[in-house]
């Protein structure tokens, strides 16, 4: 749903929420090496202020990752752009998200792919989550509570699993959900404690592992928080 048919004014934005700040965002994420004209159309029309507490709304279009709580982050535009740009690559037409968070990379998703499904151990932030995605309209979302390590076998294979928290070993569970050909995107950790954003392609029972640009991200946590 394109912002400019939307009469709400939190949608819309002013000042430092408003469409030409959206403008600027997406100006400076092609300057920074995003080329698929699709993410960037998404990430200026979607509303990133709506994804934060309102004290924190005038940050929203920074280049910055920002507190969500739980000791959890949304993370900054350009990492967004970029974990987008390599799902949409894969033309997928079922992606699993482990870690909803916020939300708002899950409704970035639902504007370029099919169908996503997204995990959140952390009660709180699904339902606030939930309620945003409801609010945007993003029929395509389908969300649970769970321990994102073990996936979500039901609902699987996937075209695309989207890791959100880093790991320095991938859980078995998420490998297997993957389809042939399937990517798995991931921060990585190595041996040094820096971590990289990873694609990780499968064939057949093997998986073939390709580092790309090295990132920061909240840890992959296991268990379930009510």
């Amino acid at each position: 749903m394109p912002l400019r048919e939307l009469k709400d004014p939190a949608l819309l934005g002013v000042g430092m929420t408003s469409q030409r700040t959206r403008d600027r965002m997406a100006g400076r994420l092609e300057e920074a090496g995003i080329t698929d004209e699709r993410v960037l159309d998404t990430l200026r029309r979607e509303p990133r202020h709506l994804f934060l507490d309102e004290a924190l709304s005038h940050r929203a279009y920074e280049d910055s990752s920002l507190p969500i709580g739980h000791g959890q982050t949304l993370s900054q535009p350009w990492i967004v752009a970029r974990m987008s740009e390599l799902v949409v690559a894969e033309a997928p037409q079922r992606v699993l998200e482990v870690g909803t968070g916020s939300g708002y990379q899950t409704l970035v998703l639902s504007r370029l792919v099919p169908r996503v499904f997204s995990v959140e151990r952390i009660a709180a932030l699904k339902e606030r989550a939930a309620e945003r995605l409801r609010r945007l309209s993003a029929h395509n979302v389908t969300l649970r509570l769970a321990d994102g390590g073990h996936g979500w076998r039901e609902a699987g294979p996937f075209d695309v699993i989207l890791l959100t928290a880093c790991a320095s070993e991938l859980p078995s569970a998420l490998l297997d959900q993957l389809a042939d050909g399937g990517v798995l995107i991931t921060p990585l950790e190595d041996d040094t404690g820096q971590q990289w954003l990873t694609r990780v392609r499968r064939q057949g029972q093997h998986f073939e592992y390709q580092r790309l640009e090295p990132v920061r991200f909240v840890p992959l946590l296991q268990g379930v928080i009510r």
